[in-house]
């Protein structure tokens, strides 16, 4: 229970999350908020297709036979 507790302590809480967006929406303006969540969105996709496509390979290498010497 210890670790878990340690775990949370600094995970931001509910004030500070409305501080952090305030501070998004000042530096960055109305306008271009869903322009840098389209960015990140792409971003994430990017990275799941890159995962996917290493589990992928790596599923592929794992059932193939190994070569025999002769």
């Amino acid at each position: 229970m210890i670790s878990l507790t340690v775990l949370l302590f600094g995970l931001p809480g509910g004030m500070e999350w409305v501080v952090i967006i305030v501070g998004i929406l000042l530096l960055f303006g109305g306008k271009k908020i869903p322009e840098l969540m389209k960015g990140l969105g792409s971003g994430i996709r990017e990275f799941n297709n890159a995962k996917n496509d290493v589990k992928k390979h790596i599923e592929e290498g794992m059932k193939e036979e190994p070569k025999k010497e002769e």
